[in-house]
């Protein structure tokens, strides 16, 4: 009995081992079903759309779509800056095992060079690894063929259509319009980086750089499906660029290119103004350069020799090149002594050929005295002082105005400070007064500084936009604008900019014109070799600026001076005087005086009224 009892206790020990066994497997299943369940639903529903788009991101890309840049056309619609198709070999990193090996494989392949190499660099920094970085731009058909030969097999290489920037005309045209060039980490600091994205250039200077804003345009965007091998399937998404804004100049090509030839070799600058609108019809600056070189990057060679050449070919002489203005200033400081009754038109000084302060010993020269011994004639108007461009006269009047006067007359004809003209790089020039000089050089100002300053000598600097900008309003009487070239961007006129009217005297006019008729037209006129066969009317003024100081009692001896110490020449004119439809200025560095300077203007004159007279 005891040991059946026993049997029965171990047999319900053993069922209630066995049963907690049981709950305690149903429960451990239990739970790990319920974890399965709750992982389950939250990946599926609670992690869905991150999960999706994590998996999207593995197949789908953004591509960037850069923006046709604008074009800029002349007066006549005719291509002045075009995009050119060409062909970019780029790296992919995210698609090479080692990307670094690529890029030394690539160097070797297609002779890159340490810019090149710089340029892939930045470009990698500012890109994902998912995105074509380029390495090499600018291959045409030829040279694709030539060193792209199974590129194509090296997995993580790409080779991509773009446009690029062409300059048709090179270096008759790369100071009016500037350049671009690459995207460089100096560039980004001052663009906006989201808008260049794919974007391989951007304006470096003149109007490329002006009006980089407008050409440049906006990206476009599309999402692709690719496969594992990162070829695109299909576009599901775009978003199309919006191309930049086209240019049309004043400008006219046929005249710029007359203009390049009349200069010819001589270092200088021309500017042609219509004085109706002070649109800039023409623009040279000699020395020149070709733009197309820093489109894709210009060879340190290349730049070396531009930067190091002394006929300085990277400046734009119209904007940027400071000169004294000679006598070009005459006749507007006539128009201000005129205004303020320091003279009338009969206004008679004597001239000796040589001017004298009070109470000084002291002899300045008039320009006669060497050639003739003396000086225009016994006693000189304004009508003559000006056809002969009488120095002695103008000291007089000169040191009776005193220079803060003088100032004042030659400001509102746009000396001293920049035109607003829309390029880049317009420098101020200098109009002195005594404030200028007690600022700028902590002296004080001496009577015979305002002597030379009346001959447009001494501290005073112009740059020859600036003069031809004083010859328009002295053409329009008074009337100006801002000079521009830009004359439409797409179908919106953004030239033609009116200034205030300068007040100026009919009278006082007449008889200042009449003296720069007399320049060109009468026998003694110091421009009159360039009116032989001329069929209209010009009104004119030459100048003759002073590179280095000649001692009081030394003779000007050009043969003897080098000739990068010979004086400038300078001309300034409108014409027809009784219709002005031009205005032209135009510097001729060591010309030797303004006989370099006139005919160049007399040419550009007469080929833009023939084409007027044709129209």
């Amino acid at each position: 009995m005891a040991r059946t009892l026993d049997a029965l206790r171990d047999t319900r020990r053993e069922w209630m081992i066995n049963r907690s066994r049981l709950i305690a497997s149903v429960l451990a299943i239990t739970i790990v079903l319920g974890v399965l369940v709750y992982r389950y639903y939250s990946l599926q529903i609670v992690q869905h759309d991150d999960f999706m788009t994590q998996s999207d991101r593995n197949r789908i890309r953004v591509e960037v779509i850069p923006p046709t840049r604008g074009q800029i056309v002349d007066r006549k619609g005719r291509l002045l800056a075009a995009n050119k198709p060409t062909f970019v070999i780029g790296v992919v990193r995210e698609r090479s095992e080692d990307p670094a090996a690529l890029v030394d494989t690539l160097t070797e392949r297609l002779s890159l060079t340490d810019g090149e190499l710089k340029a892939f660099q930045e470009r990698s920094e500012r890109r994902r690894p998912f995105e074509t970085v380029p390495i090499k731009l600018g291959l045409d058909d030829a040279a694709l063929a030539t060193v792209a030969v199974d590129l194509h097999q090296l997995p993580g290489v790409v080779v991509d259509a773009q446009l690029t920037r062409d300059y048709p005309f090179g270096e008759a045209l790369s100071h009016v319009l500037g350049y671009v060039g690459r995207v460089s980490a100096e560039d980004l600091l001052e663009l906006d980086a989201e808008r260049y994205r794919g974007t391989l250039h951007t304006g470096k200077v003149g109007l490329e750089k002006r009006y980089e804003p407008l050409l440049h345009g906006k990206p476009g965007y599309q999402h692709v499906e690719t496969n594992a091998h990162g070829r695109v399937l299909r576009v599901l998404e775009k978003e199309a660029p919006v191309p930049g804004k086209n240019l049309r100049l004043y400008l006219d090509l046929d005249l710029q290119r007359e203009a390049v030839t009349a200069l010819g070799d001589q270092r200088g600058a021309v500017v042609a103004l219509d004085p109706l609108t002070g649109g800039v019809l023409a623009m040279v600056s000699n020395p020149s350069y070709d733009a197309n070189l820093f489109v894709e990057g210009i060879s340190y060679s290349d730049y070396a020799e531009l930067r190091g050449s002394l006929d300085t070919p990277l400046l734009n002489r119209a904007v940027q090149g400071q000169y004294p203005p000679g006598s070009t200033v005459k006749p507007l400081i006539s128009l201000g002594a005129l205004a303020r009754g320091f003279i009338t038109p009969d206004t008679e000084v004597p001239d000796p050929g040589w001017y004298r302060l009070p109470g000084d010993d002291r002899r300045y020269r008039d320009w006669t005295l060497r050639i003739r011994g003396t000086g225009h004639a016994e006693r000189v108007d304004l009508r003559m002082a000006i056809a002969e461009s009488c120095d002695t006269y103008y000291y007089d009047l000169a040191h009776r105005m005193g220079i803060d006067v003088m100032a004042e007359v030659l400001r509102p004809f746009g000396l001293g400070h920049r035109t607003g003209i829309d390029t880049t790089g317009e420098q101020d020039g200098i109009l002195p007064d005594t404030d200028w000089k007690r600022t700028a050089l902590g002296e004080p100002w001496y009577p015979g500084e305002t002597i030379s300053a009346g001959i447009g000598q001494g501290y005073m600097l112009a740059t020859p936009l600036q003069l031809a900008q004083a010859a328009m309003v002295l053409a329009n009487k008074g009337e100006s604008f801002v000079p521009s070239v830009v004359h439409r961007v797409d179908d919106l006129t953004v030239g033609g900019v009116q200034r205030p009217r300068i007040p100026m005297d009919e009278a006082a006019w007449q008889a200042v014109v009449e003296g720069m008729v007399d320049v060109v037209h009468s026998p003694r006129g110091t421009a009159a070799g360039i009116a032989r066969g001329v069929g209209y009317q010009i009104a004119g003024k030459t100048g003759t600026s002073q590179v280095v100081s000649i001692a009081q009692d030394a003779i000007y001896d050009e043969d003897a001076i080098s000739e990068r110490n010979r004086n400038h020449g300078l001309f300034v004119a409108f014409a027809p005087v009784e219709n002005p439809r031009i205005v032209v200025a135009v510097i001729a560095e060591n010309g030797g005086g303004s006989g370099a300077a006139s005919p160049v203007a007399r040419r550009i004159m007469d080929a833009w009224l023939s084409e007027a007279s044709d129209a």
